[in-house]
């Protein structure tokens, strides 16, 4: 489904992504781990075009990305919740949800009910604005905003950040619903090991802007967070 092949990303005078190369397949739940500064962020800004690229290739569905306007994301069906969540706080969460629409071809006015079916808070909070939600809520409406689009491929950064652990296993339990009964494909960067335990099938650890090390979980062995992941 998501193909990157080659990907180099420099910042200034500094090469901060070195031939960065990862597979998402359909149906699957991809987890990009490593320590802090390692260019997990800048590898997720980089494919969603928020950052330009050297070189390499991101292709979707068959469709080369990397010449693209990060607009066209959406247009193909990838729905993104950036690091920090970056919700408009003087926008009503109606209103929020709403924009997410604006990136749909076609004439879909209406917020899908599955957004308030994972997430009733939303619905109850409609007329708030998002700048007043807590931060958990605030996460669950990026994640609403961003299934506004009905995406091919969700990709979250960083999505239990500053999230109290109730609302972290329910984030959780809401990707594994996702991913799992609605077939939807997932791509996140996270830290927390056993959530990443709990929702993904396959990671790839990231140190020092390449990629180190790949394959499903249950291959993510001690010696590898020993040496990537511990701080």
């Amino acid at each position: 489904m998501l193909e990157v092949r080659g990907l180099n990303q420099y910042y200034g005078g500094s090469h901060t992504l070195w031939d960065i190369s990862l597979s998402v397949k359909e149906g699957s739940c991809v987890c990009i781990m490593g320590r802090n500064g390692v260019g997990k962020t800048t590898l997720l800004k980089s494919i969603m075009g928020l950052l330009p690229i050297q070189s390499g290739s991101v292709k979707f569905l068959g469709h080369e990305l990397s010449n693209q306007p990060a607009a066209m994301r959406a247009r193909y069906g990838i729905g993104y919740v950036p690091q920090g969540r970056e919700i408009f706080p003087q926008l009503t969460v109606e209103e929020n949800l709403r924009v997410g629409l604006t990136a749909c071809y076609g004439s879909k006015h209406e917020i899908p009910e599955l957004i308030f079916e994972l997430f009733p808070v939303l619905k109850e909070m409609l007329r708030r604005r998002g700048g007043d939600l807590s931060g958990g809520q605030q996460q669950q409406l990026a994640i609403g905003r961003a299934l506004a689009i009905n995406p091919k491929l969700l990709i979250l950064d960083e999505p239990t950040e500053g999230i109290q652990p109730n609302l972290i296993q329910e984030i959780g339990d809401i990707i594994v619903r996702l991913n799992q009964e609605q077939n939807l494909t997932v791509l996140l960067v996270e830290q927390k090991l056993l959530f990443t335990r709990k929702v993904a099938s396959d990671f790839y650890l990231m140190d020092k802007g390449r990629v180190v090390a790949n394959g499903s979980m249950a291959k993510l062995n001690d010696e590898l967070i020993n040496t990537y992941l511990t701080v």
